[in-house]
């Protein structure tokens, strides 16, 4: 089969395919018998068309049961650094402020009055906040475990497993904010000061931020 044709392999089975890396290669799509006979390993990486990045296929729930696999999933090594995660806090105040000033600005044009469009304006500087305080909620605890900004620098929102986390714990996480910034900021210095590079409200809510693995 033609990598090429992965994408659209996937679809058109049931039961998910996976590249495998053979001799440093990506060789592939392979179904789970396929795999089962090259003697997969725990250790060898895998890749369905689902997954953002190569993983090994003891990571893998799938093939952990299957082939009888007694490691458990490997724990989160990577960690986000405080740089990575002002910028994508940076990217994702530009998503959330655009889109937020876009639909006021469409908003104004229906607007005649001058008070009721300075009111508007004004009323950004509470609704940006927000917006993004339930756009980090939702996406936090979705299969990708980021926000757009989170994705594009490619560090994720897990539990201490490197599990994806519920939305209760997504809305502690982000409510637990509140902390470093009463704190004139220093909870976010944490992060400088343990090896995981939890912040207080990751240490609050039980979180990591980390990286993907780049293979």
């Amino acid at each position: 089969m033609e990598h090429s044709n992965f994408s659209t392999l996937q679809r058109s089975n049931n039961s998910p395919l996976y590249i495998l890396v053979i001799k440093g290669k990506p060789e592939g799509p392979f179904s789970i018998d396929e795999l089962k006979a090259y003697n997969i390993k725990p250790g060898d990486f895998v890749k369905t068309a689902a997954m953002d990045d190569y993983k090994e296929a003891r990571e893998v729930a799938e093939l952990r049961e299957l082939f009888g696999f007694s490691k458990p999933p490997a724990i989160p090594q990577y960690f986000a650094g405080f740089d990575q995660r002002l910028m994508a806090s940076a990217l994702d105040w530009f998503f959330v402020s655009g889109v937020c000033i876009l639909i006021a600005f469409m908003a104004v044009l229906f607007i005649s009055e001058k008070e009721a469009r300075i009111a508007v304006a004004f009323s950004l500087l509470a609704i940006i906040p927000i917006v993004k305080l339930i756009y980090h909620i939702i996406m936090e605890c979705t299969a990708k475990r980021a926000t757009y900004g989170k994705q594009i620098l490619r560090i994720k929102v897990c539990d201490m497993q490197g599990n994806q986390i519920s939305f209760g714990r997504s809305l502690w996480r982000n409510i637990a904010k509140i902390f470093p910034v009463m704190t004139f900021f220093v909870g976010y210095l944490f992060s400088f000061f343990n090896k995981q590079q939890q912040c207080l409200h990751d240490m609050l809510a039980g979180t990591l931020v980390m990286k993907d693995r780049l293979f």
